[in-house]
């Protein structure tokens, strides 16, 4: 394992095994390039979705295994399905970028084929780069391509639209293996059979990976089928009692949903849990219900002190335009030191703070968190 870029990346055994088989299979200069090009550019590429997603304030790192490389991301706050797109968008975009740059500074021409042909270097590149970059955008899970037309489909379906697109994405790889054989190409047989065993391990696992189904989506459907004490119970569950996962969940609630859900519960609320701690602090952050949200994040972070609870108290409190108090729980964020990212998120881009980025205090607060080179 090594750090770069303040990420850190794990090389698995099965990345270096599938370079070596590149190089044996074809055993020339070509061979050479192609394995070099794809480990650099699949570097890259987890390094786009690793910076975009960093820049949401999620904690990110990434893994080179065999045939793929993956960024995985804690997100620090709710992200938006938008960004949660452009996350997947980047990769492709950074990775076939790249090469293009790579490709024009030797004189290649990418767009036509004898010259990206012109020599082992030029082809290698232009397969590892554009080709494969391109390939990741086909509609299909678990490319990036296929993750960004769910995140689209979301909003026309919400909590279906992963199932939906999985299956959409078994049957449209069947087909394009059968019309691929049919026609006597198999040059992709061993990606194609790669995908469908992860598409096939993603419907046995019944959820996609990095997308587990929270409590508080659990609830809002059980709520809307109208069976509000399964609702009330899943939620008072998730608040009591510790949670094997201490990631925060990604939720596509909407305003009326968290509103339903904040009145199911007991009064006083219940504290137990602090990923879902917070999200419910943020959720009574988001209604507009300022005083409630300080005070539950405060109760939060007495219990457990941690970065994204203090700085959800001074977006309450931002809210409330109490900028004494923000400062003071801004700079308990800050010593709580548990997520610098995310506090620097929260700085740059909490429309409660947006006063409050000037004040002499909170740029220096925001000063002692940037990484020193």
């Amino acid at each position: 394992m090594f750090r770069l870029l303040g990420f850190d990346v794990k090389v698995q055994s099965g990345f270096v095994m599938f370079m070596a088989l590149i190089v044996f299979l074809y055993r020339d200069a070509f061979g050479l390039w192609l394995a070099g090009s794809i480990a650099v550019l699949t570097l890259i590429h987890e390094l786009g979705h690793a910076v975009a997603a960093r820049r949401t304030g999620a904690q990110a790192e990434i893994s080179l295994g065999f045939l793929a490389g993956y960024a995985s991301y804690r997100p620090t706050r709710q992200l938006s399905r938008a960004e949660q797109a452009w996350i997947s968008f980047a990769g492709p975009a950074v990775h076939i970028a790249t090469a293009v740059v790579v490709l024009l500074a030797m004189g290649v021409n990418p767009l036509e084929p004898s010259s990206a042909s012109s020599s082992p270097a030029a082809a290698a590149i232009w397969w590892a780069g554009p080709a494969i970059g391109a390939l990741n955008l086909i509609p299909v899970l678990p490319l990036d391509g296929g993750n960004i037309v769910t995140y689209g489909l979301d909003r026309l379906v919400p909590g279906r639209a992963r199932q939906y697109m999985l299956y959409f994405s078994i049957a449209a790889t069947v087909a394009g293996a059968a019309v691929l054989i049919g026609t006597g190409y198999r040059g992709f047989v061993l990606f194609i059979g790669f995908l469908l065993i992860t598409q096939l391990q993603m419907l046995n696992a019944g959820k996609p990976p990095q997308q587990p189904t929270s409590a508080w989506e659990a609830a809002a459907t059980a709520l809307r089928a109208g069976k509000t004490g399964k609702a009330r119970r899943t939620l008072v569950a998730a608040l009591s009692h510790p949670q094997p996962s201490a990631q925060v969940p990604d939720l596509a609630l909407t305003a009326t949903d968290a509103e339903d859900l904040i009145g199911l519960l007991p009064d006083p609320l219940p504290y137990g849990d602090p990923g879902n701690e917070y999200v419910l602090a943020n959720l009574l952050l988001t209604i507009g219900r300022y005083d409630e949200a300080a005070h539950y994040a405060a109760g939060s972070y007495a219990r457990t002190p941690n970065t994204l609870s203090a700085a959800l108290v001074a977006r309450a409190a931002g809210a409330l335009r109490d900028q004494e108090t923000a400062i003071g729980w801004l700079r308990s964020a800050a010593e709580a030191g548990t997520s610098n990212a995310g506090l620097m998120a929260t700085i740059d881009r909490a429309p409660e703070l947006v006063e409050l980025r000037v004040h002499p205090d909170v740029v220096a607060i925001r000063r002692s968190l940037a990484p020193t080179s």
